[in-house]
């Protein structure tokens, strides 16, 4: 199976990042909306899994189907472009811009809630036969899960707030660990067995993911548990959507681009002239050898790009 050292792997974060903001509203929206519409009936699927068979373990285990089908379709979550845009902002890509970032994750935003809301009302329809009967047992859960994870939090005032922003940059720290370790190999099997442990962790501890709640939440509401909008965006979505930004932004992205890419940076800038040339030549020489025997394997030569247009080829092992 290939891996892909970190260096390299910062360089992926940071071309991807970069390729998200470049991208059309048309295409940013469509990959929202579906990625969130997979995961989110993943999730579905794991709670009814949990209430059928009593084992929530056996959910959290089966969860990660969606986040990996997702990712194999390069689709996008809020939780990911949080983690790879800010990085090419980061590293002064060109026209990767604060406001290039901001559009695209205020359109990611919004395809998202699409896929999730669609799917929530999908899944309630299900749950009642087209609102003719009661919920069953599984919609009784999901409704459990609204109640709970609102009222829950309300009901313990500010220590309720910051248990909820906890679980959030909790939960963002797992996702986005996911989301890098997509990238950390060009082997199928080995993309969907690194993407599978942390999302696996992070549905079975009971993190706060916001596009999950994006769709927990309204079936909730749809199947009339007892709790109200606001309750839902002030003690749940809102918390969540910042919880999520800093957890996989300051344990995950900064990390990494820390250590690994501006080390890269700082060696080069200290070599005397000689050794750069040096390293060059010899880097050049590798280069042309590597694309000879591999054409595959030559180096990608990242574009200039302005925001919202989508004509370049995507990156290699972009996530």
């Amino acid at each position: 199976m290939s891996y892909v050292k970190p260096a390299e792997l910062v360089t992926r974060m940071v071309d991807a990042g970069a390729y998200k903001m470049q991208l059309s509203t048309r295409d940013t929206l469509i990959r929202a909306f579906m990625g969130a519409a997979l995961l989110t009936m993943a999730a579905a699927f794991a709670v009814t899994v949990s209430t059928n068979t009593g084992q929530p373990l056996l959910g959290a285990l089966l969860f990660p189907v969606g986040f990996v089908i997702l990712y194999l379709f390069g689709f996008d979550l809020l939780t990911g472009v949080f983690t790879l845009t800010p990085l090419a902002v980061l590293d002064k890509r060109p026209g990767a811009t604060v406001g290039a970032m901001f559009r695209n994750w205020g359109l990611v935003f919004l395809g998202n809630f699409g896929g999730a809301f669609m799917v929530a009302i999908l899944m309630a329809i299900y749950f009642t036969y087209g609102f003719s009967t009661a919920p069953s047992a599984v919609g009784d859960a999901i409704s459990e899960i609204g109640h709970g994870r609102t009222v829950g939090y309300a009901d313990h005032g500010a220590a309720g707030m910051l248990t909820l922003f906890i679980r959030g940059v909790l939960c963002n720290w797992m996702v986005s660990t996911g989301v890098v370790l997509s990238m950390v190999s060009d082997n199928v099997v080995a993309k969907i067995v690194a993407m599978w442990l942390p999302i696996m962790l992070f549905f079975y501890m009971g993190f706060e993911h916001s596009i999950v709640n994006m769709f927990l939440f309204p079936s909730g509401l749809l199947l009339g548990a007892d709790f109200t909008i606001m309750d839902y965006l002030i003690w749940n979505e809102i918390p969540t959507v910042i919880g999520n930004l800093v957890g996989g932004l300051l344990f995950v992205g900064l990390p990494l681009f820390i250590t690994y890419g501006r080390t890269a940076t700082r060696r080069g800038r200290a070599a005397s002239p000689a050794q750069k040339r040096s390293a060059t030549v010899g880097a050049a020489t590798a280069d042309t050898a590597t694309a000879t025997a591999h054409p595959a394997a030559r180096p990608i030569v990242q574009p200039v790009f302005t925001a919202g247009t989508s004509s370049e080829r995507e990156p290699v092992g972009i996530a």
